[in-house]
């Protein structure tokens, strides 16, 4: 007991370490860049661009992809609209990216002011992340003892994805629980209210596409019995593109030019992959990296939900999309969850197997834990040098993160030899 109170009271110190980093030497930095270079700064806030765009098209019909409003969602997330003369304005204009149906979502807060709505949001981004962490420990069939549980939702809430994802009022943040609470009905049985869930992760399609493919593959393995699985998901998408298109015809069309222009104008779209390797390099891998997922997948898609490997199904996915999607977003690595899980989970049993195993593991556990050690080290170094000294090294907590899904991935396929082996067998 006192080893897993020493547990939690670490992961404590850690993400406390990594809210002060943040608080105290991330953020100033930025705005004293900001101040230097002219750079405009508003609410910052990801959410208010999809709520004025709900507010404007359920209040007043107006289409929330149109540039009006996007200069309307500029005013208030930069302070003003971009202006192309300036060079150190933003190449992001924060235009209305989403389906449409995230309206519905958003419906219930159109007629409050935006700050309450910031205020209630974050809120629900903390509930659901902490409560995320529950959901896929359920998933994985693990019940640690409450020191531990706390251990990781601490670390959870104190890591710089969910930090960036509050701060930002990332709606990642809410796909992310709403994948795990349909994942965990899925493995419970109640295949119906998972799909409606599963149709609801899709307000954010590029993060929603491969675990739906998966599971329509899991679906396929034993369709008399998980059926119910895909008439539900298909219901629901049905019912949200009927509504869509009813409260703006032709939305589809409109939301694909929105796409097109957002990986424009953010870079292209690039991938984890994309910026650690040559551009045609890393679109190629991705694409191998898919269709290795698929096949792997389609292998055991037979198995039940409540085994080994229908769990590993599921980390595979979640590493495969986080390491594909055309965009490297820290907030987005919350997905990573489940597969983080697993792997501590799986450490005693696996590390040992072989070399590769061994190194996998160490290196993999060294890129996920550097920007907590590397926030401490700041902090402390905040006790003996000038603000402004520790504030240039901002950026050091952030050195492995696109190297995070890259080794979670790579280890995660190594598990499958552990799967294969019979190692998990010994649980």
């Amino acid at each position: 007991m006192a080893r897993q109170l020493s547990i939690l009271a670490a992961a404590v110190l850690m993400a406390l370490a990594m809210w002060f980093w943040v608080q105290h030497i991330a953020i100033p930095h930025q705005e004293s860049d900001a101040a230097t270079l002219g750079i405009p700064r508003g609410n910052l806030s990801d959410l208010y661009p999809r709520w004025l765009g709900a507010r404007e098209l359920l209040l007043h019909g107006r289409d929330p992809y149109s540039p009006e409003i996007t200069r309307e969602i500029q005013a208030g997330y930069y302070g003003r609209p971009l202006d192309a003369c300036r060079l150190n304005d933003p190449r992001d204009q924060q235009a209305f990216a989403y389906p449409v149906y995230v309206v519905f979502v958003l419906a219930p807060t159109v007629h409050l002011p935006f700050p309450t709505v910031q205020r209630s949001f974050l809120c629900l981004l903390v509930i659901a992340t902490a409560a995320s962490v529950v959901l896929w420990m359920r998933v994985l069939a693990w019940r640690p003892s409450l020191a531990i549980t706390l251990a990781w939702i601490v670390l959870a809430l104190g890591s710089f994805p969910a930090i960036q994802g509050f701060k930002l009022q990332q709606l990642t943040l809410l796909v992310a629980v709403l994948l795990a609470a349909s994942v965990c009905l899925i493995v419970r049985g109640h295949l119906f209210a998972a799909g409606i869930l599963l149709a609801l992760t899709t307000i954010k399609p590029q993060l929603a596409l491969l675990p739906v493919l998966w599971l329509g593959i899991w679906v396929m393995g034993n369709w008399r019995a998980r059926q119910r699985l895909f008439w539900s998901f298909a219901g629901s998408m049905a019912v949200l593109f009927a509504a869509s298109e009813w409260i703006l015809p032709g939305w589809l069309g409109r939301f694909r030019a929105a796409s097109a222009a957002y990986y424009q104008y953010t870079g292209g779209g690039r991938s984890v992959l994309d910026v650690l390797l040559p551009s045609i390099v890393g679109k190629a891998a991705a694409l191998i990296l898919v269709i290795v997922c698929i096949a792997l997948v389609w292998q055991i898609r037979r198995e039940p939900a409540d085994t080994p490997g229908f769990r590993w199904s599921l980390v595979l996915v979640m590493a495969t999309t986080l390491a594909v999607i055309p965009m490297f977003a820290p907030y987005n690595q919350l997905l990573l969850m489940p597969c983080l899980l697993e792997i501590f989970r799986t450490a005693r049993f696996a590390s040992g197997v072989n070399r590769l195993s061994r190194f996998l593991f160490s290196a993999t556990g060294l890129v996920v834990v550097w920007p907590w050690l590397a926030a401490a080290l700041l902090t402390i170094a905040l006790v003996f040098l000038p603000a402004s000294t520790v504030q240039r090294a901002w950026v050091v907590p952030l050195y492995t993160s696109l190297a995070i899904p890259v080794m979670v991935l790579a280890l995660v396929l190594q598990l499958r030899t552990t799967l294969r082996s019979g190692v998990n067998a010994a649980r």
